[in-house]
C-alpha cells in the first residue's frame, strides 16, 4: 500500500490519458488528457501534476500483444517509464492493458456520445479502467 496517490497513464503517441486514485487508493477519476508536444515538456508537465496532486506510485499500461508478447510499443513505454521516474522520482509500475481501450470504446459507444466526444474521452477512460483494475487487485 502507498501512502499518496496512484496515477495511471494510457500512453499514445499523440495523447496521454491520466485517471488519479484518492488517498485511500479506493478509487479512480479521470483528468483531463495530456495533448503530447515534446518529451521534455510531457515530462516536465506530468512530474509537476504528481507533485501537486502527492503522487506516490505511477501506474502504466504494459502494452503486450493479445499473444502475450512484447513489441515495439512496449519498448518505447519501458523508455518513456525510466525517463519519467528520472524527472519525478517515483516508482513506476506496469500493469497488461490489453483490451482497456477496447473495453472504454465498448461504454462510450453505449453511452451515446458522438464520435468526436469519444476520440477524446477514451483515452482517459482507459487509463481510469487501468487504473480501477490495479486498486482492485490491491484489496484482495
Amino acid at each position: 500500500m502507498t501512502n499518496g496517490r496512484v496515477l495511471a497513464l494510457d500512453l499514445g503517441k499523440r495523447r496521454i490519458g491520466l485517471a488519479l486514485s484518492d488517498e485511500l487508493g479506493i478509487t479512480a477519476q479521470g483528468l483531463e488528457t495530456l495533448e503530447r508536444s515534446n518529451i521534455r515538456e510531457d515530462l516536465a508537465r506530468l512530474a509537476k501534476l504528481a507533485s501537486e496532486k502527492n503522487v506516490a506510485l505511477i501506474l502504466m499500461g504494459n502494452p503486450l500483444h493479445m499473444s502475450g508478447r512484447e513489441g515495439r510499443q512496449t519498448e518505447y513505454t519501458r523508455d518513456f517509464a525510466e525517463r519519467l521516474h528520472a524527472a519525478t522520482g517515483l516508482p513506476v509500475e506496469f500493469r497488461d492493458e490489453r483490451l482497456t481501450t477496447v473495453e472504454a470504446e465498448r461504454v462510450l459507444r453505449q453511452s451515446g456520445i458522438s464520435i468526436q466526444k469519444r476520440a477524446k474521452a477514451v483515452d482517459r477512460l482507459a487509463a481510469v479502467i487501468l487504473l480501477e483494475s490495479y486498486l482492485d487487485s490491491r484489496r484482495l
